[in-house]
């Protein structure tokens, strides 16, 4: 069923939702101001589609801004019809996706326009952590409405047309658009991080489905189940070798190989996205050393280091998986903190909000340590001390302070200094020292390690695990909300 008319706005909808599924609500809406000669103007639908249909038959709520109806921009008639889509959809528990093209706000409208914009950001907020919500810019995107995307969960930005900004790169002070873009959807979803996948925009409407295929349809009636036809025991042959490049082992593990990866192009030593295990929407959360091509060959190489970026991807995501009850997994491969002044700035007050992220989540939450665990760090990438439920290990994980023989060369320095065989003491002490504090194996004996697996079973391993955890319950201190 539909009544979607023609043109650049409708035909997007037509895109993104299944055929003939779409009902258009407020088709007859126009602009309500009549000043600056405003009466005289067309504003058929106030300049944005609203309604609702299906994504593979799940129920979602579409707005479409029209940039032929003066700009896109956005007057008082214009926010209240996605303020009353929001509504529709609270009610409903149904995920919002606003498709952006739009102008600013509409001046001739004045504090009308302001009034009704205010109403929708506070929409926005109130539907936060209750219903997805997902924003997907193909044109203009610029002031105010440039806070509408940073509201909601997820953004797709048009690769070559699109601009998002809430100053101009021209406003900026010594900046041009031919210096720097600020408003690309390049600059955007690389430098920023507030864009997940910068696509054409065909691309865009497969990505959001996919999305879409695996989000709850709101935080209580989970929908984000499917049939698993894939083995539960399935043997990840070479799974060891993806210690370096993670996303790859995250799609091995996962049903049928599917990973939708969130922020891809943004902080790249740290993997967020959603997998599948055994039906269900898992998020996961992964350390990254280096990314591989199509061949298999290193194409990037990262320090194996948190950095604040990193950092404030993977606390953001933890935050959107515990809001709607979605499992956490981590695949831990740290050594330490980035170490440079501009990381400093900014380093332990991300770290705490990783942190935080961890600890705070109460849904079920699984680690798999792959490689390295190191210091601190290692504690911050859902250890076991700040709650994860199961820890388990590869063989060849190291577990510690630091590297063996950084340690041993600290711990035994005057003794290393007056040996005639220095280098063997060395050696030895390492060798030592990694056996008693820096193994799985010794980890494992204090009860910091469930359990050490092989690379290629850790498939059977967390299915086997967020199934035991299905019914958890985990109560948290009595308090209003945390301040980190």
């Amino acid at each position: 069923m539909s009544n979607l008319s023609t043109g650049k706005a409708s035909e997007r909808i037509a895109g993104l939702l299944d055929a003939q599924s779409f009902v258009e609500i407020g088709s007859y809406v126009t602009a309500r101001s009549t000043d600056f000669n405003l009466a005289d103007k067309e504003t058929p639908a106030d300049g944005v589609i609203t309604g609702y249909g299906t994504i593979d038959e799940k129920l979602v709520y579409v707005y479409s801004q029209d940039a032929s109806v003066l700009g896109g921009s956005m007057g008082e008639m214009h926010a209240k019809k996605i303020s009353a889509l929001y509504a529709l959809a609270m009610k409903m528990g149904a995920p919002v996706i606003g498709l952006v093209d739009c102008a600013g706000l509409r001046l001739q409208e004045g504090t009308d326009a302001l009034q009704a914009f205010g109403e929708l950001y506070k929409n926005q907020v109130d539907a936060s952590g209750v219903i997805p919500q997902i924003t997907a810019v193909f044109g203009t995107c610029g002031g105010g409405m440039g806070v509408v995307p940073a509201l909601t969960d997820f953004t797709f930005m048009e690769k070559e047309q699109a601009k998002l900004f809430v100053n101009a790169p021209n406003a900026l002070d010594g900046n041009t658009t031919a210096k720097c873009d600020t408003a690309s959807a390049a600059y955007q979803s690389e430098k920023i991080g507030s864009v997940d996948v910068a696509a054409s925009e065909a691309e865009i409407f497969e990505e959001i489905k996919a999305l879409v295929s695996v989000l709850p349809a709101n935080n209580e009636d989970d929908l984000s189940y499917g049939e698993c036809t894939d083995d539960l025991n399935r043997v990840c042959e070479g799974l060891e070798n993806c210690t370096g490049d993670t996303s790859i082992a995250l799609s091995m593990i996962s049903d049928d190989n599917f990973f939708f990866e969130t922020k891809r192009a943004y902080a790249r030593e740290m993997v967020t996205g959603f997998i599948r295990l055994n039906g269900s929407t898992v998020g996961a959360v992964a350390n990254r050393a280096e990314i591989c091509d199509e061949d298999g060959n290193v194409a990037e190489t990262f320090d194996g280091t948190l950095t604040s970026a990193g950092c404030e991807k993977a606390a953001e995501f933890v935050e959107f998986c515990d809001a709607f009850g979605i499992p956490v997994l981590t695949l831990t491969n740290v050594k330490g903190y980035k170490a440079d002044k501009h990381q400093e700035r900014k380093i332990a007050r991300a770290v705490a909000k990783m942190t935080y992220a961890f600890a705070d989540a109460t849904v079920p939450k699984v680690n798999v340590i792959v490689g390295t665990a190191y210091g601190s760090a290692y504690v911050a990438m859902n250890s076991k001390s700040i709650g994860a439920d199961m820890v388990f290990a590869w063989p060849s994980a190291s577990i510690g302070m630091m590297d063996a023989k950084s340690a041993a060369r600290i711990i035994y320095a005057d003794e290393i200094e007056k040996a005639e065989d220095g280098a063997a003491l060395l050696s030895e002490k390492t060798k030592a020292y990694a056996e008693l504090q820096g193994s799985a194996l010794s980890a494992a004996k204090r009860g910091y390690v469930d359990n050490i697996i092989d690379a290629q079973d850790t498939r059977k391993y967390v299915i086997g695990a967020f199934e035991m955890l299905f019914t958890k319950r985990d109560e948290r201190p009595a308090k209003k909300h945390g301040t980190v």
